[in-house]
């Protein structure tokens, strides 16, 4: 071998420039791919840091992605001999490298390699070819082989020598043998199994003791290196007087195969030699050789006596496969003599090492919208055992969204076969089982834990789509109106959820002027106390967003319903100079007779339900006998005749209440002139039909004409009341007549509202068409079973309503007759008037 540097120039100053280009031939590093790996050859014994190879460029790598790529080296032999230049991508040697420390005797020395990059995650498989270099002299066991060999030995007899070892391998091994001169003994070369060689002393010439007691040789080893590199040992001759047979064995070699599972104390093989001599020359002892090793010796034994050989130890394939066992049977003669045999013992493998796996890679957080055949983690399988018992098997769980790509050399990938839902599995604990051929095959078991991280697919889900609230009104600004809560699947940010409230319009007016939602827990507060006049119901679009990237949202709908209460006092519209605020004049004949109509006294109350329900009563009177005041329709009658001693002027306080809590009121003055011979300025219909008179013919024509226009316009207005209810009713199931629900605008979507109220003594209905946030038009009909006359009211109520503003008040009689919206749930029927067979009704519009 040659070597460079000051200490060995000195031991080799004698070698010419041939063995330098020698020693670079060896240096000289070559790189060849074969079936997609790298391969690499090098001598040993190289300095650290010598350049191996560019790996970045055989990889196809840029010298950017070493670092990015987090490139890193693992050796499978376990000793971390090779590491990577970042900087300039090279694989260089890291610690020193014996290839006879590695690979032994094996002609063929390979250092397996796994480089390993991410993002994403490859393998590669480099393999690194250690090259043998001269650097191993044989050596034999001992300085000194001693021999006794009885002068009467016969020529040509071989005796065998202890042979040198070199730990080199190929052109460095061990070529042959020699011996110094003597003129009794030559050598001679044994090629045994295995391509060993043995030198075996051979008897040239007889032996005279007499002549020559001891025989000294030096028998040389020579290697096949260049430089030719030596061991020597000293043979040591003694002759001694005749014992002239040798003990002589069956064979010269013996075989046998024994399992690694044998138990202690087995019997490997029985040996035997014999000896024609007689007496103690005859006698035959065994051992094994005297350069045996120790490792034969802690793992068989040889009885003495019969040559049996056992095991003492314990055998395993894995370490070594085979063993060569030197046998000696000595005769107990003078001088002794011995004969020589060799037993190989072939260990046979038996499954006893279980396959193991190893990550190669630790797996990453996977996203849940990973695609498929997303690489998690890689891993390798190996068995240490051989043949079918290391061939080894993966296999995963049935049902797991992950499958194995087998890659190279028992190398294999863990990739996603499936879509990931973070929802339902945030975390896997894939068990993986490893299987051998054996039999009985043996398996283990390891478990890789995968993370798997949000994606932020999921929106954020109410807990209802829509709520319905109930709101008094005139409540406190600030108050909390509702809370509203939607749930988020994902998980962190995109799990976080934000509330706000989407623009819409009430009332032409922004919904946000109305109420205002915190972001934080959905909580939605009013910003001012509500009318029931102004608004009765409005919707809110509440919007719940994740704070995902690109984030995601859902709407809510909050109908907002604002319930009545009393806060509005009845409201005289006739007489109209009593809505004014002034005092209502009257006139009355005193020839009027009992049950005289004198006046009449209609009030709305802009409230609805009960605390629109309105009575009448005299709370004063000049003379309480003479009048009485409907309770219900509010018509001024006189109790008996008038007497001429009764005032010429009456002047009557009429209080005017609803049904509301706390009850609300208000009074109208009606001044009341009694006169002669006056004609009465409100007849009854009857009686105008039984007067021939000029102007009342005229009064009674429009007042007909009046009516007929009225009666077809309620009739038409109740038909498509009726029309556009039924329609309703199927499509929502209801119908927004239904007496239970009178009080409520159940469906806020509505175009039409009908409102009847039949609970109390006064029966009316309400009928409500436009925006349901903004009534335009409202019909009113009140109908009291306590009057023979019925008020028809066509209002024209706004959020200020103003009920002075009386344009005309016209009486019309009504005929008897049954009213139905949606049978089987509205109806007015006769028997609400039986004592009202003849009605007139006060028609006015505002």
């Amino acid at each position: 071998m040659c070597y460079s540097g000051p200490k060995m120039t000195k031991r080799m100053g004698y070698r010419d420039w041939r063995c330098l280009a020698l020693w670079w031939h060896h240096f000289f590093l070559l790189w060849i791919t074969i079936d997609g790996q790298t391969r690499y050859s090098i001598p040993e014994e190289l300095k650290r840091g010598s350049v191996v190879g560019n790996l970045a460029k055989d990889l196809g790598l840029g010298l950017s992605e070493i670092f990015d790529r987090k490139l890193r080296v693992a050796s499978e032999a376990g000793e971390q001999y090779f590491s990577v230049d970042a900087g300039k991508g090279e694989l260089v040697v890291n610690d020193r490298i014996d290839r006879e420390a590695l690979c032994g005797q094996s002609v063929n020395c390979v250092l397996p390699l796994q480089v390993v990059i991410e993002d994403p995650l490859q393998l590669f498989r480099v393999e690194v070819e250690i090259q043998d270099i001269n650097d191993n002299a044989p050596r034999f066991p001992s300085n000194e082989i001693t021999l006794e060999i009885a002068e009467s030995t016969g020529l040509g007899v071989h005796f065998p020598l202890e042979s040198a070892i070199d730990p080199d391998v190929g052109s460095n091994s061990l070529k042959s043998y020699t011996l110094s001169k003597d003129e009794c003994f030559n050598i001679r070369i044994k090629e045994v199994s295995g391509g060993r060689k043995l030198p075996e002393l051979i008897l040239g010439k007889p032996l005279d003791r007499e002549r020559k007691a001891v025989h000294k040789l030096l028998l040389t080893a020579l290697d096949r290196g260049n430089p030719v590199r030596s061991g020597t040992t000293q043979v040591l001759i003694k002759v001694l007087d005749i014992n002239d047979n040798l003990p002589a064995f069956e064979k010269p070699s013996y075989k046998v195969s024994v399992s690694e599972d044998a138990a202690e104390g087995a019997l490997i093989i029985q040996t035997k030699a014999t000896d024609v001599d007689d007496g103690q020359n005859g006698e035959i002892e065994y051992s094994f050789g005297a350069r045996t090793s120790d490792t034969i010796l802690s793992v068989f034994s040889i009885d003495h006596i019969s040559g049996t050989v056992s095991l003492k130890g314990k055998l395993n394939f894995e370490t070594t496969t085979n063993y060569e066992l030197d046998v000696i049977a000595k005769d107990k003669g003078s001088p002794r003599m011995e004969g020589h045999c060799t037993v190989h013992v072939e260990v046979l493998d038996v499954n006893d090492n279980s396959p193991e796996i190893i990550l190669t890679s630790h797996p990453k957080p996977v996203r849940e919208d990973s695609p498929s055949g997303t690489v998690v983690a890689l891993l390798n399988a190996r068995d240490l055992d051989s043949g079918d018992n290391g061939k080894v098997t993966l296999q995963l769980p049935k049902g797991s969204p992950f499958s194995l790509k087998p890659s190279f050399s028992n190398n294999y990938a863990l990739i996603t076969t499936g879509p990931l839902d973070r929802e339902r599995f945030s975390e896997y604990y894939i068990e993986i089982t490893a299987t051998d051929s054996g039999s009985p095959p043996l398996s283990s078991k390891k478990t890789i834990h995968v993370s798997i991280t949000d994606v932020n697919d999921n929106p954020p889900v109410f807990t209802q789509p829509s709520y319905n609230v109930y709101l008094k009104e005139n409540g406190v600004p600030g108050s909390i109106l509702y809370s509203v809560s939607a749930s988020d699947l994902d998980f962190g940010e995109n799990a976080k959820i934000s509330y706000s409230i989407l623009d819409s319009k009430v009332q032409d007016v922004s919904v946000s002027s109305y109420v205002y939602i915190n972001s934080d827990n959905g909580s939605i507060y009013s910003m001012h106390s509500f009318d029931y006049e102004k608004v009765k119901v409005f919707q809110i679009q509440v919007q719940a967003k994740d704070q995902g990237s690109p984030s995601l949202s859902s709407n809510a709908t909050v109908h907002v319903f604002i319930l009545d209460q009393n806060d509005n006092a009845p409201a005289v519209i006739y007489p109209s100079s009593a809505a004014l605020g002034s005092l209502s004049h009257q006139r009355m004949p005193r020839s009027a007779k009992a049950g005289h109509l004198v006046t009449k006294v209609t009030a709305v109350d802009a409230d609805s339900g009960h605390n629109a329900w309105i009575s009448y009563r005299l709370a004063e009177a000049t003379d309480a006998s003479l009048f009485t005041v409907n309770l219900y329709t509010g018509e001024v009658r006189t109790k008996r005749a008038v007497s001429e001693q009764d005032d010429s002027s009456q002047r009557l306080l009429i209080e005017i209440k609803d049904d509301g809590e706390p009850v609300q009121s208000s009074t109208v003055t009606v001044s009341i002139l009694l006169e002669d011979g006056l004609h009465e300025p409100i007849l009854d219909l009857r009686q105008k039909s039984s007067e021939p008179s000029r102007k009342n013919g005229r009064i009674t024509l429009y007042l007909i004409v009046s009516l007929a226009s009225v009666s077809v316009l309620s009739l038409l207005t109740f038909l498509i009341l009726a029309v556009k209810c039924i329609r309703n009713s199927r499509s929502s199931g209801s119908c927004c007549m239904r007496r239970s629900d009178c009080d409520d605008y159940k469906n806020p979507n509505r175009n039409l509202q009908i409102q009847l109220n039949t609970d109390g003594p006064i029966k009316y209905v309400e009928v409500l068409g436009g925006d349901m946030l903004s009534q335009s038009q409202s019909f009113r009909s009140c109908m009291s079973p306590m009057s023979e006359y019925s008020d028809f009211t066509l209002i024209k109520p706004s959020s200020t309503t103003d009920f002075k503003e009386v344009i005309s008040v016209l009486d019309a009689s009504l005929p008897d007759s049954t009213w139905t919206f949606e049978s089987q749930q509205v109806s007015r029927t006769t028997d609400m008037c039986n004592d009202e067979m003849s009605s007139r009704a006060d028609l006015s519009v505002f």
